[in-house]
């Protein structure tokens, strides 16, 4: 069997953590105003590890902001038809974490809030490892 990685194993890999704003954010605002929302609206350090996603009020621009050893680097995507889909979120929910591949179906197009995660089955990481449980991932 050919050992290919799974899309588990690229969203479990020891990178960044990705956070989701979940209301839209005023595309005019750079480095400093971003850093401040990480702040408020996400409650993360904005010069850690992780990467933030904002999306705008239309749906069709994303920034997402990082920091890079010695400053904040910030990518922007305009689209220039249609609308970045989201995945479906509770009501009042003011940030989430996505996964790696969940960043990736949004930036490739793909309707997150029509895809449906299944229950999968996953052995536990317990001192006990013949005893598996099911965990809905």
């Amino acid at each position: 069997m050919i050992g290919l990685p799974s899309l588990h194993a690229f969203d479990h890999a020891h990178g960044p953590r990705i956070w989701l704003a979940t209301d839209a954010t005023d595309m005019r605002c750079g480095f400093d105003r971003l850093a401040e929302r990480v702040k408020s609206v996400i409650g993360q350090d904005p010069a850690g590890n992780n990467l933030f996603v904002f999306r705008s009020r239309r749906g069709d621009r994303l920034k997402i902001l990082t920091w890079d050893r010695d400053g904040f680097v910030l990518w922007y995507k305009r689209l220039e038809s249609g609308v970045f889909k989201l995945p479906r979120l509770e009501v009042g929910t003011r940030s989430v974490e996505l996964r790696a591949s969940e960043l990736a179906m949004i930036l490739d197009g793909i309707d997150m809030s029509k895809l449906k995660r299944l229950p999968r089955y996953e052995r536990s990481t317990g001192t006990n490892k013949s005893n598996p449980q099911r965990v809905i991932a």
